[in-house]
């Protein structure tokens, strides 16, 4: 597939089909990780492949949590236009979950931040050039210790997750902003 066409393609997919996908697949998303740009060349990030029943525990601990939120300024933040719920389901219906982590160190969370952006979109582009679907996941935060201390990873932060899949659904692209309405030029002065 073409880069331009790639990028047309790309959609956060929400259902799967059961299908195994191949180790060596899963290698090559994280290679084509590996190679995205990072603040200072820290390549902050560091992947962990989950399947099957450990997929299913970390979506399990989003569930509770969910349900336990009974305090109610917890639970307007957790809740507040939230679909922890739905994404917890995505998750156990996908084959694999790529848990993305990050060093504990304050001093570098914008560039780490940014840095693993870009290498969670190389895999999400690289998902759709190989005819997977891929979901990047945030309301994984909301449970990010309880998960990253069912994995025993204690010296790094949880930050994101990526869903991966061959796609079972066709989703059109939402609706985009117009280029008009975020870009601005900005030319000596004017």
């Amino acid at each position: 597939m073409e880069l331009i066409e790639t990028i047309n393609n790309r959609r956060s997919i929400r259902k799967y089909k059961s299908t195994d996908i191949p180790n060596k697949i899963i290698e090559d998303l994280i290679d084509f990780a590996r190679l995205a740009p990072s603040a200072k060349n820290r390549q902050p990030w560091k992947f962990m492949v989950v399947k099957d029943k450990t997929k299913n525990e970390i979506a399990d601990i989003m569930l509770e949590k969910e349900k336990k939120s009974k305090v109610s300024l917890e639970r307007k933040i957790y809740n507040a236009n939230s679909s922890v719920k739905a994404t917890a389901n995505i998750m156990k219906q996908a084959p694999i979950l790529i848990l993305v982590f990050k060093p504990k160190e304050n001093n570098w969370i914008i560039g780490d931040s940014l840095s693993i952006g870009a290498a969670i979109e190389h895999i999400c582009l690289r998902a759709t050039d190989l005819g997977l679907g891929s979901l990047w996941i945030r309301d994984i935060v909301y449970t990010q210790k309880e998960i990253a201390n069912l994995v025993g990873i204690s010296d790094m932060e949880l930050i994101s997750a990526i869903s991966i899949g061959y796609p079972d659904e066709k989703p059109k692209q939402k609706p985009r902003k117009k280029l008009n309405e975020i870009l601005e030029w900005y030319e000596d002065g004017k």
